[in-house]
């Protein structure tokens, strides 16, 4: 809601959801196993399934711009550090290596989204973000031979047991998906083929990303009406309730000044 609120009032922002926000809900957290609950601790947490369809529909629609993972692993014996207090558990879930898939499953599979709109949401929009656009994010004369083939028609199943990570869990474990990346081409070479992997130590290229970024310049925004309209229009399609804000600098007339000395970062909601 407030990253809609935000684009239409001309501010410049994007909204990432992560492949575990789409995905997956806060039922793991709950497992009996430790194992199994700890591994799909983060940061912020995974919520409901309810959560989950609004910012499928909200990326569909164009409210959330690129999906990105959040990648940051841990195997069991680290995350069992918090086994008796859960504040000690290292944030963190993989994402990495099966974010186009999840993705792919969730968006185009499920009939959301186009695989136009796909390439737009894993490639384009986050080269354009990063101001590497058309270099990156682009098959065009000039732009980098950076591309997969991802075949449709090849079902698999996500786990643990056949993952390239070298943890122990997948908080995607059991999933089945419809469609696998079966060809990676990384400027011009084949380095992803029949499920072996082809690069050598120091073919990496360090990608510079430059400041003042389209991004700045300020974003092109079509009103077509109120931000509260616009807010209205997206909560009747996900079925949230809007939250009415009164976003005055005036005070309630016989407010009494505040006497809380902490700093407003100690009165962040998280």
């Amino acid at each position: 809601m407030q990253v809609a609120r935000a684009r239409v009032a001309g501010q410049r922002i994007i909204g990432e959801p992560i492949a575990s926000g789409l995905a997956l809900d806060e039922t793991a957290m709950w497992d009996t196993n430790f194992t199994r609950a700890a591994a799909a601790v983060m940061s912020p947490p995974i919520r409901s399934k309810d959560h989950g369809a609004a910012l499928k529909r909200a990326l569909a629609g164009g409210l959330l711009q690129l999906v990105g993972t959040d990648h940051a692993v841990f195997n069991s014996s680290q995350k069992a550090v918090g086994r008796r207090d859960f504040r000690f558990i290292p944030n963190g879930v993989n994402g990495l290596e099966e974010r186009m898939h999840v993705v792919w499953q969730e968006m185009v599979v499920s009939g959301l989204i186009t695989p136009q709109d796909y390439v737009r949401i894993t490639s384009t929009a986050a080269a354009q973000v990063f101001n590497i656009y058309p270099q990156k994010g682009r098959t065009a004369p000039g732009s980098d031979a950076d591309v997969i083939v991802l075949d449709p028609r090849v079902n698999h199943t996500i786990s643990a047991a056949t993952h390239h990570s070298r943890i122990d869990t997948n908080v995607y474990e059991g999933k089945a998906i419809q469609g696998k990346v079966t060809v990676t081409i990384s400027r011009g070479r084949l380095v992803w083929y029949g499920g072996k992997l082809n690069i050598k130590p120091g073919t990496g290229r360090f990608i510079k990303l430059p400041a003042n970024g389209p991004l700045f310049e300020g974003l092109q925004v079509e009103r077509k009406g109120s931000v509260d309209h616009v807010i209205s229009l997206f909560a009747g399609a996900t079925g949230a309730t809007p939250v009415h804000r009164d976003t005055s600098d005036t005070e309630p007339e016989g407010a009494k000044p505040s006497t809380d000395s902490s700093s407003s970062t100690d009165r962040q909601e998280l």
